[in-house]
């Protein structure tokens, strides 16, 4: 029984423990909008309120609702409040990398579906967001499933999987609203378009995108239109009032650091090749289309382009399996894997103070399992063993991220979450007030802990206040 199970089912399932689920909780809840969202979550579970997202008691439109009937979900069935609002997009992450496989084995072969799972499972990105209760990954696992079952369409003209397609571009128009239908431009350059307007596929996509939208729209009325559509989703690319202004050139160091360590196969992507196949040629569009389309954006955050990186896993796998000599850049690939026991000493003050206030890493011999892995991916290279190279360098990212759990999580949570915070506030919670200028990531944490917000010291003044820290950090003090 045991040896028919494949042998990249004994690598895959110890490192997606590793990657995606060990040490899920070993921090509070960070940043802005993980406690802001699970927030959300946490009151339609309690309320029993499935159609209106409200934070604080006051209706929020900011997201549309797949993720908060995750969370909620989550919490309704009896998962801890310190899992449940991370546990359904790790099981999404995990999930969505079994479809991968399978959709790409059906089109490309086996050996190039496990290549191109192993290096998106292990990309940074994909680990990072992997273990955040927020929107993107939800948006990037519909989406791209979405997009890949529309592959034998693009291919070879085969309908077959349009209607399932449909569907999934509905739960990814649930996860982010209008985001996924701007994204699946490339669809366009398929072989008759007008096949996705007929019934069978059109009926899909409205069943599983009407009935929240109308009622949404029935119990709110023109105050969810404005906000959702035209603030939250026209506002973006044009207003700098939400405040995530970045330069034009923004993602191209970000997607840099999203491949890691895959980045330097970048250099195998540069091949006519990719345009005379159209199944390889709707990847290459459907990789570059998100990167230029939120670069023409004002507002930018890392993580908008996600869903290029199921695209651009596929292209470094094909493109390897066709390479007669990828050694060394396998090799640099292994030696990059030392990003991330480095960043396990990086990481903490980074959230903190932001990465340039971040002190110097200091040598540790667990930097020396990526030389190891290099000189193995190397070998296995030369033997034309291209698997077993991507499997070894995988091996190394999975160690450097048990480090990286193991050392960083214990200071982001003390550093940077509000949960160990909330252990000295608790007790005089309804005597504290926030001073105007502290963090956002404090208020919003604290709000999640507390099940209520802190009131702002200006408008309702307190015994006891927090007040903001030199290094972004947070105290509680008497009122002088």
């Amino acid at each position: 029984m045991l040896r028919r199970i494949p042998g990249l089912v004994w690598l895959a399932v110890p490192l997606a423990y590793i990657l995606y689920f060990f040490g899920l909780t070993a921090t509070g809840l960070l940043g802005p909008d993980e406690p802001r969202y699970a927030f959300i979550a946490r009151a339609m579970a309690e309320s029993g309120d499935w159609i209106t997202p409200r934070l604080w008691g006051v209706p929020w439109f900011e997201k549309p609702a797949l993720l908060y009937w995750l969370e909620a979900a989550a919490l309704r069935i009896g998962i801890s409040e310190a899992l449940a609002p991370r546990i359904p997009v790790a099981l999404l992450a995990a999930g969505f990398l079994a479809a991968y496989w399978w959709i790409l084995e059906r089109e490309f072969g086996g050996r190039t579906a496990s290549r191109a799972a192993l290096i998106l499972g292990t990309s940074g990105m994909w680990i990072g967001y992997a273990q955040a209760g927020v929107t993107d990954l939800p948006l990037t696992a519909t989406f791209s499933a979405a997009m890949l079952l529309a592959l034998p369409w693009v291919a070879k003209n085969d309908s077959r999987w349009l209607p399932a397609s449909a569907a999934l571009f509905g739960a990814a128009v649930l996860a982010k609203g209008l985001v996924p239908l701007g994204l699946a431009v490339p669809l366009v350059m398929g072989r008759r378009f007008q096949d996705w307007l007929r019934p069978r596929v059109v009926a899909p996509f409205l069943l599983v995108v009407l009935p929240w939208y109308a009622l949404c729209y029935l119990r709110n009325g023109w105050t969810f239109v404005h906000e959702f559509f035209v603030v939250q989703h026209f506002s973006r690319v044009t207003s700098d009032a939400l405040m995530h202004v970045q330069p034009r050139w923004y993602y191209l160091p970000i997607l840099v650091a999203a491949l890691l360590p895959w980045t330097p196969l970048l250099a195998l992507a540069a091949n006519r090749s990719l345009w005379k196949d159209p199944s390889r040629k709707f990847l290459l569009v459907w990789a570059l289309w998100p990167v230029l389309l939120f670069s023409l954006a004002l507002n930018k955050l890392p993580g908008y382009i996600l869903p290029a990186m199921p695209a651009f896993a596929a292209l470094l796998a094909i493109r390897l399996d066709e390479s007669p000599r990828p050694g060394a850049l396998l090799a640099a690939c292994g030696l990059l894997t030392v990003a991330f026991p480095i960043t396990s000493q990086v990481l903490p003050p980074a959230l903190l103070n932001g990465l340039s206030h971040a002190p110097r890493p200091h040598l540790q011999a667990t930097w020396l399992i990526a030389p190891a892995a290099a000189i193995a991916a190397w070998e296995f290279s030369r033997r034309r063993q291209t698997l077993a190279a991507v499997g070894a360098i995988a091996v190394s990212v999975g160690i450097g991220v048990l480090q990286l759990k193991l050392e960083a999580a214990p200071v982001i949570d003390r550093n940077v979450s509000a949960r160990v915070l909330w252990q000295e506030v608790k007790t005089r919670a309804r005597q504290t007030c926030i001073v105007p200028g502290v963090k956002r990531d404090w208020d919003y944490g604290l709000a999640w802990y507390a099940g209520f917000r802190l009131p702002s010291c200006e408008d309702q003044p307190m015994p006891w206040q927090l007040e903001p820290a030199a290094d972004d950090g947070i105290h509680l003090r008497p009122k002088p």
